[in-house]
C-alpha cells in the first residue's frame, strides 16, 4: 500500500476577491482515458494538456508495469504512449498500486477482466474503503472472475479470463465509471455489450473510443459496442478540467468585486451541471470562444461576482455535477435562502462521505447545514472562520479554501495533501487569482487528533 503523504494544512485569510486569468490543470477523466486507450491502441498516441496529478500518474505507472512504454509527462503536460494493441499487455510482476484513484481502479477492472493473466489492483487507505461491487458484479455477468475483500472492497484480484461475453445491462444508478468499466470490458467480449443509463453521465469514454476509430453506437440512453475490434492511435488534447474550474467559479461568484477568466475549459454537455446549477442560483457566468478540440467542446469561462439565491437543485442535474457538489455547497452557504439537494447518495461513497463531511464543516463555520440520506439542506448565512477537517478529500479542502472569501475570519483546513491527486499547483494558482492562502506541514498535535 502507499505510504501516507506528509500531512499538510491550508490557512486562508478572510475576504478578498478573484481576478485576472487562470488555466486550471487538464481534465482528470480525459487524462486517465487517454493513457488507457493509448496503451491499448496500435501506434503512438501523443497527449497534450495531461494532468500530472497523483491519480493520473498512478494510471501511467500501472501501464508501465504491464509493459507499455510511456514518455512524460513533461512540465507542459506532454505525454507519448506507445500502444501495444488490445492483446499486448503483459502480466505485471507485482500488484498494481492505484493510490487514491477510484477512476483508475474501476475502469481498469473492466479493461483487465478479459486479459489472459492474473492481476491484483490495490490502493491507499481511502481507496480501500470504496465500494467496488458496482463494477465486479456486472463484470461477473460477463464471465469475469474477480475476488474482493470484505463487502466488495479493494484489493481486487482479477483472474485470467480468455473470453468475456457481451451482455445487455441496465445501470441501477447513473455512474460514468461503471458505464466506462463495462464498455472497456466490452472491447474483449464476444458479441455486443450494451449499457442503458437511467440518467446521462459524462461521455468521455464513448467520445474517445470513437476518436481512436472504434465504433460506438449511441441511441438515447443506450450505448453499445462490439468486441474484437482495434484501436488506432490518435493525438489527444486534454482541455482544462471543469471540476477544477468549479472551485474558482464558486469563489468568484461569492466574492464581491471578482471578475475571473478561466481559459480553455472543457464544456462537455455531460459535465456542465456546475454551470447550470450556479446560473439557476443567479451566477454571472459567460462562455466565450466556444470551440472543439480533439472531439471535446471547450470555451473560456468569464465569471463575475453576483448575488446568489438558494434553490431546489433539479435531480436531472445531479449526475452532471456529482464531483462538484462540495463547491456547490459553499455557494449555497453564501446564498440568500435555502438550497436543497436530493438524489445524490453517490456523494456518500466518494473519497470521503462528502455529505457528512461538508455538513460538519459548514456547521463548524456557523452555517445551518442538515445532511440527509441523499443530499443536504443548507440555509444561507454568514460564514465564520474556523478549523475544518477535510478527511483527506481533495475536493473538500479546495471548496473550503474558497469559503474564506466570504468568511468573517481565517479558515484553517487540515489533511490537504491529497489536493495533489487532482490539482497540483492549486495553492500557487489560487494565490495568483487573489486568494490569501498558505500551506504548511501539519503540527504534531493535529496529526495526532486525526489519527
Amino acid at each position: 500500500m502507499n505510504n501516507s503523504p506528509q500531512p499538510i494544512e491550508f490557512t486562508i485569510n478572510s475576504g478578498g476577491y478573484l481576478s485576472g486569468s487562470a488555466r486550471v490543470p487538464g481534465d482528470k477523466s480525459i487524462s486517465h482515458r487517454a493513457i488507457m486507450l493509448g496503451a491499448l491502441a496500435e501506434g503512438q498516441t501523443p497527449v497534450t494538456g495531461f494532468l500530472a496529478g497523483e491519480d493520473c500518474l498512478a494510471t501511467i505507472a500501472a501501464f508501465r508495469a504491464m509493459g507499455v512504454h510511456i514518455d512524460g509527462p513533461d512540465e507542459q503536460g506532454r505525454v507519448v504512449v506507445d500502444g501495444v494493441g488490445l492483446r499486448g499487455l503483459r502480466s505485471p510482476n507485482a500488484p498494481l498500486d492505484l493510490g487514491n484513484s477510484g477512476t483508475s481502479m474501476r475502469l481498469m477492472a473492466g479493461l483487465l477482466a478479459g486479459q489472459g493473466f492474473d492481476v491484483t489492483l490495490h490502493g491507499d487507505a481511502s481507496l480501500s474503503r470504496r465500494p467496488m461491487r458496482r463494477v465486479t458484479q456486472p463484470l461477473a455477468l460477463m464471465g469475469a472472475h474477480i475476488e474482493t475483500a470484505e463487502e466488495g472492497r479493494p484489493p481486487l484480484q482479477i483472474k485470467s479470463t480468455q473470453q468475456l461475453q457481451g451482455m445487455d445491462y441496465a445501470l441501477p444508478m447513473a455512474s460514468a465509471q461503471v458505464k466506462s468499466c463495462l464498455l472497456l470490458a466490452g472491447l474483449y467480449a464476444k458479441g455486443r455489450t450494451c449499457i442503458a443509463e437511467p440518467a446521462p453521465t459524462r461521455d468521455h469514454t464513448e467520445r474517445m473510443l470513437q476518436g481512436f476509430g472504434y465504433p460506438v453506437q449511441v441511441d438515447g440512453a443506450r450505448i453499445c459496442i462490439e468486441g474484437g475490434g482495434a484501436l488506432k492511435a490518435t493525438p489527444i488534447d486534454v482541455p482544462a478540467d471543469i471540476s477544477s474550474a468549479a472551485f474558482f467559479l464558486v469563489g468568484a461568484s461569492i466574492a464581491e468585486g471578482s471578475e475571473l477568466v478561466l481559459e480553455h475549459v472543457g464544456i462537455n454537455p455531460t459535465r456542465t451541471g456546475i454551470i447550470d446549477i450556479l446560473k439557476l442560483m443567479g451566477a454571472d457566468i459567460e462562455l466565450r470562444d466556444r470551440r472543439e478540440v480533439g472531439g471535446e467542446p471547450v470555451a473560456d469561462l468569464v465569471v463575475r461576482a453576483a448575488p446568489l439565491t438558494g434553490i431546489a437543485i433539479p435531480e436531472a442535474l445531479v449526475p452532471l455535477a456529482i464531483d462538484e457538489f462540495p463547491a456547490v455547497f459553499i455557494a449555497a452557504a453564501c446564498a440568500r435562502g435555502r438550497t436543497v439537494l436530493t438524489g445524490a447518495e453517490e456523494l456518500r461513497v466518494k473519497e470521503s462521505d462528502r455529505i457528512q463531511v461538508m455538513a460538519d464543516g459548514l456547521q463548524a463555520l456557523g452555517i445551518d447545514a442538515q445532511p440527509t440520506a441523499d443530499g443536504m439542506i443548507i440555509e444561507g448565512g454568514q460564514l465564520q472562520g474556523g478549523d475544518i477537517q477535510s478527511h483527506g478529500d481533495h475536493r473538500i479542502a479546495m471548496s473550503f479554501a474558497m469559503a474564506a472569501l466570504r468568511a468573517s475570519g481565517p479558515i484553517r483546513i487540515h489533511d490537504c495533501a491529497n489536493v495533489n491527486t487532482s490539482f497540483p499547483g492549486f495553492v500557487s494558482l489560487a494565490r495568483t487569482a487573489g486568494l490569501e492562502i498558505s500551506q504548511t506541514p501539519s503540527s504534531a498535535d493535529t496529526a495526532e487528533k486525526r489519527a
